[in-house]
């Protein structure tokens, strides 16, 4: 069976369902396929004009150029507090009435439509909206997204498709993310040949790439409720590696860039002369930080804060010491948005040269 519409699901979250989605809806751009994009149920909105909109679509049409229609490409959005309501006092929401009148525009308007789940299988079950509800008022075959792995993929596979063959909702398509690249051949053997068994196509394998992984000084200052006291916007920079004031290592500076450097008001002056005086060695005008996050009490002395200034560094001020620092950004998930162009790039790079998508439009009908 062919099917126009392509629900896109995972394990849980941050297994990568909104890279791989990028990915697929970018390829099937580049096919020059007039391919749509909604979002059924959101978590995570902002407000446009009187309407909340998940963040994701806001993401998908800077993508496809398309102007938002909330009603189309965002039709539910779940905020804890309705859950909540849901819960103790539930109530008919026109919920499927909403998720087919969008699922009948975008049919109209586009050769396919790829909609994009919300965190794990279950997920708005509550609401009666599991993701496989959900596929199911949409008449979707859907590809799963798993981490790489070996036992434990295929026991997630099978707890997370649980769900979709209750109500009898095809798994067109697996794509397995972030697969270590010493082990990718021996997991591509072992889950090509499982999931032959089964007769479910392994559409590709991608493995883990560090680019997607790399989060940005914003994030940070969300994650230790920092202060930004200089150079606020810049903040989109990137971190690539993290630096300890008292330990900045030269030979680190030599191979990576945009390194994050986390120091006290007792070590940051000296810190940033170790980082002057590489950058003198080397010959270079730019700075090979991409931001500074000062812990503790304390202020820093003007050469220090001239040296920020010059190359644009935002510095943030916590109260965490720098161990925790580290194992705050440590535990850092990290998405796919609108300020992180070269991870969207990367995404779609990942999908083009991993994925077979001439097998998957096999199951496509245009």
């Amino acid at each position: 069976m062919k099917y126009r519409n392509i629900y896109v699901a995972a394990s849980s979250q941050h297994v990568g369902k909104t890279t791989s989605t990028l990915g697929l809806v970018s390829t099937f751009l580049q096919k020059r396929l007039n391919v749509g994009y909604c979002k059924p149920v959101g978590q995570k909105f902002l407000h446009l004009s009187d309407y909340f909109v998940d963040k994701d679509t806001l993401l998908f049409a800077d993508l496809i150029h398309f102007d938002i229609r909330p009603e189309y490409h965002s039709p539910i959005v779940l905020p804890s507090s309705m859950v909540r309501s849901l819960i103790k006092e539930p109530q008919d929401m026109d919920f499927e009435q909403r998720i087919v009148r969008a699922k009948e525009y975008l049919n109209r308007v586009h050769d396919l439509t790829i909609f994009e789940g919300t965190g794990h299988p279950g997920v708005g079950s509550v609401a009666g909206l599991s993701n496989a509800r959900v596929a199911k008022m949409l008449d979707a075959g859907v590809i799963m997204i798993l981490e790489g792995g070996i036992g434990s993929t295929i026991d997630m596979f099978h707890m997370c498709t649980a769900v979709f063959r209750e109500e009898g909702v095809p798994i067109i398509g697996v794509i397995i993310n972030k697969v270590r690249p010493d082990k990718y051949d021996m997991v591509k053997d072992y889950l090509q040949f499982y999931l032959d068994r089964l007769g479910v196509p392994l559409l590709g394998m991608m493995p883990y790439d560090e680019l997607l992984g790399y989060p940005l000084m914003r994030t940070v200052a969300k994650a230790l409720k920092a202060t930004v006291t200089m150079n606020e916007d810049k903040l989109d920079n990137r971190i690539e590696n993290m630096l300890a004031g008292s330990l900045v290592d030269l030979k680190e500076l030599k191979t990576v860039r945009n390194h994050l450097l986390i120091a006290s008001n007792r070590t940051i002056d000296r810190a940033i002369k170790k980082v002057e005086s590489f950058s003198s060695f080397k010959s270079v005008d730019d700075s090979p930080l991409c931001g500074i996050i000062l812990t503790g009490e304390g202020d820093i002395d003007d050469m220090s804060k001239k040296y920020i200034e010059e190359h644009q560094l935002p510095l943030l001020r916590t109260n965490f010491d720098t161990y925790g620092v580290v194992l705050k950004i440590s535990r850092i998930e990290v998405k796919i948005n609108r300020s992180t162009p070269w991870k969207i790039r990367r995404a779609i790079d990942l999908i083009n040269a991993n994925v077979d998508l001439d097998r998957l439009l096999d199951s496509v009908s245009l």
